[in-house]
């Protein structure tokens, strides 16, 4: 069902249109966002030099080829090409207009004109400059979403230095197993926040932090909510001096590293260079967020999320970006329509779950907030059930919903929509610019209409460098390539519509598979989430050894007032079974305190599904890459360390089976 179809005068007022029009000036003409579509994933060369003319990107000495060769890893693009993406993201904007908007429960608003970003860059540039700093070195920062992050991170690029970044709410041994990895030269840190209403003292963390780091040779201290930190350089003597400038690097050369969530093992650290995220969030932010010169982009991340870097990509396009710290939901849900309407924010980003949290409670804030501003709508980080489409569609008449997926791995959207895509209720409107993203079944064959394995066929430019220390590649190949040669493996279960809209129905790794049937996990949140008792749930699908179909476990978080007893069991049942099939029935169904999530909000089936299966918790997951941090201590419980000989967990006690009965074909193994 179309909830919005195309805007009549798309080619007019948006920058897919001027872009299009720019096109057909250059001899490519276009009907419509299949067409265009098609030409960015065949003519490599064609579409990614558009990109870079389009947007005005300058090259510091030119390419001598745009993509000698498509082979996938190991994709070279724009060779002999320099470049440097801070000089892009500081170029654009007016002097005396506002740059950056700063708000958190820690501070008063601040603000950053863009004369006073370049300025600060340019002495944050001097500063680290006179400690070392130089072409190639790692500076990591212990921050959160703040300007000082920002003019760091921005400072950090133009030396040709690499960045990386961890949120002050990871405890020492996450930091130090990211951090560590990439062998620091300096530290940036604050000594604590306030986190809604309570203070958080970070004192502790920094200095278990500090000797696991060996390489740092400084540290410097950002004022923020805390006490001072002894044997530290003061932000404000780092910005003493100013230099600006900035240093032409390879397309390649890294510009920072990201760090995958290290739910399922030591976090990966994932490499990106300069030229590839340049291209790709100019692509991304101009003509799928329609960002351009004057606008204002509010998402809430946190420095741990590749979401930051993309916000900070915002001024790429000429945007301002709106930084958001502290506790999204304090003092309220309405908060964040608040900061949209004060900031007058064009492009919003929200969480599939801050989404259907306000529809639950009735919130209606385009009715109570002046969101006028307001044009685009971004949802990510989870799957948006068809309810939560219909709600956006019903309360905020005329702004385009943009529900994309991506990630860390290429820093930036797979699938999302576009002002020249059509939205249908439940679906994401098709595969990005330049991505040529198919699902592939077990034998690697393209299908439609059916559930497979997300993968990429055509090289992007912001695809990973490579890995951290893996300078042989194979751990690099191993992740992405193992599966498919030559083709890029996501790790999402994906189903294309025939006329190229998708679903993503959550991680491949968590796929149930119950006497053949098999269902994605966000099919089944869908049907259980709607139910009003139902606050939160995961599901892990327990696999039997000997063919059989296995134990299926749901947990819920129960809204308040809200029992698990027979009869909501026998809801819930009825709700899977009439939606989705009576084999989707789960065995067990368990109420729990919270829903372990990752940072980003992802729901963690996996380390659930490892722990029922007698995994210690330490192996799983690091206490503090969860959100809440102790999630993760109910199926410890439940899992008791009664794990079965075939690696099957035991029903625990305080566990009720379905009393609707099991599915059909129910294995004789253990339950």
């Amino acid at each position: 069902m179309i909830l919005r179809p195309v805007a009549p005068d798309v080619r007019e007022t948006t920058e897919i249109g001027r872009y299009l029009r720019w096109l057909e000036a250059r001899g490519h003409s276009f009907d419509d966002y299949a067409a265009l579509h098609r030409w960015s994933v065949t003519d490599l060369g064609g579409f990614w030099s558009s990109i870079k003319d389009f947007f005005g990107v300058r090259l510091h000495t030119p390419a001598t080829a745009v993509v000698p060769d498509r082979t996938m890893p190991g994709t070279e693009w724009f060779p002999g090409a320099t470049v440097n993406y801070a000089e892009h993201a500081l170029g654009h904007g007016p002097g005396d207009a506002a740059a950056v908007i700063a708000y958190s429960q820690t501070r008063e608003r601040t603000e950053l004109t863009w004369d006073q970003l370049r300025d600060q860059v340019a002495r944050a540039r001097a500063g680290l400059a006179r400690l070392g700093v130089g072409r190639g070195d790692r500076v990591v920062a212990y921050l959160p979403n703040i300007p000082e992050a920002v003019v760091a991170y921005l400072a950090v690029a133009s030396l040709g230095a690499i960045w990386a970044s961890c949120a002050p709410e990871f405890g020492a041994r996450s930091v130090v197993d990211r951090f560590g990895q990439i062998e620091p030269r300096v530290l940036l840190t604050v000594s604590g926040y306030r986190y809604g209403a309570k203070d958080v003292d970070r004192r502790a963390e920094v200095a278990e932090i500090r000797p696991g780091l060996p390489t740092a040779e400084h540290v410097v201290h950002v004022p923020y909510g805390g006490e001072d930190l002894p044997g530290t350089l003061a932000w404000a003597d780092l910005l003493t001096k100013s230099a600006p400038g900035f240093e032409p690097v390879g397309f390649a050369h890294p510009l920072c590293v990201l760090f995958s969530s290290g739910t399922t093992g030591k976090p990966k650290a994932i490499v990106h260079g300069h030229g590839g995220i340049l291209l790709e969030h100019l692509k991304n932010h101009g003509l799928s967020w329609d960002l351009r010169p004057g606008d204002r982009i509010l998402w809430f991340s946190t420095t741990a999320w590749m979401m930051w870097n993309a916000l900070v990509s915002g001024l790429l396009t000429g945007a301002s970006i709106v930084l958001v710290d502290g506790n999204p939901l304090h003092p309220d849900l309405a908060w964040q329509w608040r900061l949209a309407e004060e900031t007058r924010a064009t492009l919003m980003g929200a969480s599939p779950g801050f989404l259907m949290a306000c529809r639950k409670a009735g919130l209606d804030p385009a009715a109570e907030h002046d969101l006028s501003a307001l044009r685009q709508l971004g949802a990510a980080g989870s799957p948006l059930p068809a309810e939560g489409f219909r709600w956006v569609h019903e309360r905020f008449p005329g702004v385009l919903l943009n529900v994309g997926s991506g990630g860390t791995d290429v820093c930036s959207g797979i699938v999302q929509g576009s002002p020249l895509q059509p939205v249908r209720a439940g679906e994401i409107s098709g595969p990005c610019l330049g991505v040529d993203a198919k699902a592939f079944d077990e034998h690697g064959a393209p299908v439609v209409g059916e559930l497979g394995e997300l993968v990429i066929t055509a090289p992007m430019p912001s695809m990973p460098v490579g890995f951290w220390g893996d300078d042989s590649g194979e751990r690099y190949r191993d992740t992405y390539f193992s599966t498919y040669p030559g083709v890029w493996r996501h790790g999402d279960w994906i189903r294309f519509t025939p006329e190229g809209s998708c679903v993503i129905a959550g991680r491949s790794d968590a796929t149930l598979n119950r006497g053949g049937v098999r269902l994605g996990t966000a099919e089944f949140y869908a049907v259980v989430e709607e139910l009003p008792e139902i606050e939160d749930s995961l599901v892990v699908h327990l696999e039997d050894p000997a063919g059989g179909n296995g134990d299926l476990r749901l947990f819920v978080a129960l809204r308040s007032g809200a029992e698990l007893d027979d009869a909501l069991r026998g809801k819930i049942a009825s709700a899977l079974r009439s939606a989705l099939s009576p084999r989707h029935v789960p065995d067990a169904i368990t109420a729990v305190p919270s829903i372990p999530r990752n940072r980003t909000g992802k729901k963690l089936e996996l380390p659930v599904k490892k722990l029922l299966r007698g995994a210690r918790p330490d192996d799983v997951a690091a206490r503090d890459v969860l959100a809440p941090p102790g999630s993760l201590q109910a199926y410890v419980s439940i899992a008791g360390g009664r794990a079965s000989p075939s690696g099957t967990a035991q029903t625990p006690p305080a566990t009720r089976r379905n009393p609707a009965g099991s599915p059909p074909s129910r294995s004789s193994g253990p339950a």
